[in-house]
């Protein structure tokens, strides 16, 4: 696949598609998808079990370590994928929304420089 990288919407389009034609979606109850996309996300932060931050870091210039990382966030992207077309569930518009209501819980002038959860603030 050259040129620009898929829509989510292709993305989705293309994993159903897969999934579909392996006749997978009587396995893919939402609780089901859920705990799978758990379990890849485990795996990912596996990648840095017994790692400090600095270890972690320069590992991301460390060709199987980048490798390892890129596949796990991709089986991740696919889970939600799975998740969001199970639940009907717009996830552009649910991030933008996100993002627009952190911002009201976080306002620069109170967030800015400090990891302070929003109650705190």
């Amino acid at each position: 696949m050259s040129g620009s990288s898929p829509s989510l919407a292709e993305l989705t389009a293309r994993l159903t598609a897969f999934r579909d034609e392996r006749d997978w979606k009587r396995f893919h109850s939402l609780k089901n998808l859920m705990v799978s996309l758990n379990l890849e996300v485990s795996e990912m932060l596996e990648l840095t079990q017994w790692k400090d931050d600095a270890q972690v870091e320069a590992a991301i210039h460390d060709p199987d370590f980048h490798n390892a990382l890129s596949e796990e966030c991709a089986d991740i992207l696919l889970y939600l994928l799975l998740v969001t077309e199970r639940a009907g569930i717009d996830l552009p518009r649910a991030a933008a929304a996100k993002i627009k209501k952190n911002g009201k819980k976080y306002p620069v002038e109170k967030a800015r420089g400090n990891a302070k959860k929003y109650t705190d603030l």
